[in-house]
């Protein structure tokens, strides 16, 4: 069967035009409700011939299974690198947060800059000039509130874009205020990651697309050309292909950037942004690195286990993130063509750390887990080690190999100086050997 055929098939089973109603089963946080489940084999292709080598997977699995992802989850990418894009670098403080650091302020314009289609990138980097390759290796990241909320340095502006109310951290008529200033910083942890040598880049993902449903024609001032939920066709692009979209574009400034290592960015986002990461590192194999921190259903937990957070939940209260044919296999899991662990696997050979939270059941720890452990057959076929373990570790206990990592730490769904603590090391695994 090819892929065309493979496609319209699945449409068939999901209804007419693939879409059916999310009318499946909410939330589920008993491991007694997990139904039993087999997951599609990373390593049979359409035709269901055996992939045994790294060469067939980089030239035909791997594009069978972007496909299917794009068909069935995420939608279709429509666009690249726009022609007129361009970059303004509208501000340096080369003593930046009390002397410590290098602040930068980028602006993506994308065409005239009266239609404010534009990405604002702020980026913060260690002072002097890093040895080995001359360029910082960095991290790079959307945050939830504007630029402003990832310190408290009060040299970075408000974003004045739209933002879904959060009245903790200063979000007032959807948006931002000065209590906004700084108030995510815990997140990201600026000061740490700056003095272990690491530049750490961001954006406002809300630049890209608005994060509420019905938007998606706001996206970039309508050069995404999105539309709202009942308009697109089952395979179109939404919120998180859009703002994975923009991921790729913010690589692109940082190509060139004589100070930053284009060649090592290691991609990063928690919860819907972490969704956004995967799905971008995914596509773009430019990103070193890619780290997924709480990123749940949709992103890293495995689909079939039906635990926590489920399609049909997911679909009914955030229809604007994903394809609509997505919504179909709500409650009917075990027709999806794929699972998260080929999402996982799109990443070999290049590094991949998953991460949980123990309180975070929501978006399933062991199902994150476990969609690692099977996406090591796809690691081995470039002679690389799998996890090490088989049983879902303790908290606080990272596990990892060369290239794969995961860590299981005590509490919410967040990020902390702990899950921090472990991407730096892992980064310097790869980089600082």
């Amino acid at each position: 069967m090819n892929l065309r055929t493979f496609l319209i098939v699945g449409a068939m089973l999901s209804g007419a035009n693939g879409i059916s109603a999310a009318d499946g089963p909410a939330e589920n946080l008993e491991e007694s409700k997990v139904r039993p489940y087999t997951l599609p084999d990373p390593l049979t292709s359409l035709s269901g011939a055996r992939i045994t080598s790294a060469a067939a997977w980089q030239s035909q699995r791997r594009s069978e299974l972007i496909e299917l992802f794009a068909a069935n989850v995420y939608g279709r990418t429509p666009l690249g690198r726009p022609a007129d894009m361009r970059f303004e670098v509208t501000s340096i403080d080369r003593a930046a947060l009390g002397g410590k650091a290098v602040r930068k302020q980028v602006t993506i314009w994308f065409g005239d800059k009266s239609a404010d289609r534009k990405i604002d990138v702020l980026i913060y980097q260690p002072q002097g000039k890093p040895g080995g390759s001359g360029k910082w290796p960095l991290f790079l990241g959307y945050n939830y509130y504007g630029n402003a909320c990832v310190n408290a340095d009060p040299g970075v502006p408000l974003s004045t874009r739209w933002m879904r109310p959060y009245a903790e951290y200063g979000v007032v008529n959807n948006r931002a205020t000065e209590k906004t200033h700084g108030a995510h910083s815990p997140r990201w942890n600026v000061e740490t990651v700056v003095a272990r040598g690491y530049a750490t880049a961001t954006a406002y993902y809300g630049d890209v697309c608005p994060d509420r449903s019905g938007a998606e024609p706001e996206a970039l001032g309508g050069l995404l050309k999105g539309r709202a939920n009942a308009d697109r066709a089952p395979d179109e692009w939404a919120a998180i292909g859009m703002w994975a979209w923009g991921l790729s574009r913010i690589m692109d400034y940082l190509e060139t950037d004589p100070e930053l290592d284009a060649s090592r960015v290691a991609l990063h986002g928690h919860s819907r942004l972490g969704k956004a990461a995967l799905w971008a590192g995914a596509q773009d194999t430019r990103f070193a690195i890619v780290i997924s921190n709480d990123s749940g259903c949709g992103g890293a937990a495995l689909e079939r286990r039906n635990f926590g957070e489920t399609i049909a939940d997911i679909t009914r209260n955030f229809p604007h993130w994903f394809a609509r044919r997505y919504a179909s296999f709500g409650g009917r899991e075990n027709e999806l063509p794929i699972d998260t662990h080929e999402l996982l696997a799109l990443i070999a050979p290049r590094p991949l750390y998953v991460a949980s939270a123990s309180e975070d059941l929501h978006a399933d720890p062991k199902g994150e887990f476990l969609a690692l452990k099977a996406a090591e057959p796809v690691y081995a076929l470039f002679g690389l080690p799998g996890l090490g373990v088989d049983r879902h570790p303790a908290p606080d206990q990272p596990v990892s190999s060369a290239v794969l990592a995961y860590h299981l730490r005590t509490g919410i769904h967040d990020i902390t100086p702990y899950d921090w603590a472990q991407y730096l090391n892992f980064a310097d695994r790869q980089w600082k050997k």
